[in-house]
């Protein structure tokens, strides 16, 4: 009866470990909203981001991270190149999930997609690349080449359209190297981050 007593004891302390052991498998997906905006020209490397979870991630049939967490992180990277030297870059990283009960859980994340279209996209590490120059760029440049032949003709006839081409192009370019190109993340943007490792989402992880 000892035995059967003992034997009880030690499958019910297995089986609470096992529960207050969960792991959730490197490529999990998480799906969240922003809450604060992130843009190249106002956060720098260390500013923190919030996002809250809006879509529950399951294991086994059940609600690991429930929807209403928040996941919490540190922007590590914002670039603004020249306009036509190449996309504006915010890299974020996510390092904690918080549970509505206050549990902390570290965190390991990549973000993988983004509901903010218009030719951004994520590229393979993670990075939010903002739009390059495009197609109205180089209309831009190309009526600024334009009216420079137009001027230059009407002064000087044909050598003038070469001369005010050479120009009006130099001009415009110029003018479009010197701006720096932005991108942005509003308040409200749905993010979606895969798991880069194993969440484990015990007491030890916890600190608790």
């Amino acid at each position: 009866m000892k035995k059967l007593v003992w034997l009880t004891i030690v499958l019910f302390a297995v089986s609470a470990v096992a529960q207050n052991n969960i792991a959730l498998p490197a490529g999990t997906s998480m799906k969240v909203k922003l809450e604060n905006a992130l843009t190249t020209f106002s956060n720098k490397s260390g500013d923190p981001f919030s996002a809250r979870v809006t879509e529950a991630v399951m294991l086994n049939g059940k609600a690991v991270i429930p929807i209403g967490a928040t996941v919490q992180g540190r922007v590590t990277k914002t670039s603004e190149p020249r306009r036509i030297a190449g996309k504006p870059t915010i890299a974020i990283f996510p390092e904690t999930v918080v549970l509505p009960d206050g549990q902390h859980f570290m965190l390991n994340a990549t973000l993988v997609d983004t509901s903010v279209r218009n030719g951004t996209d994520v590229n393979d590490e993670g990075q939010f690349k903002g739009k390059g120059h495009d197609g109205k760029d180089m209309t831009e440049i190309g009526m600024g080449t334009g009216g420079g032949m137009l001027m230059g003709g009407l002064i000087g006839g044909a050598k003038g359209m070469l001369i005010g081409g050479a120009v009006g192009a130099t001009a415009t370019v110029a003018h479009w190297m010197g701006k720096k190109n932005s991108a942005m993340l509003p308040a409200g943007t749905e993010l979606v981050m895969e798991l880069s490792r194993p969440l484990e989402m015990t007491a030890a992880a916890n600190g608790q």
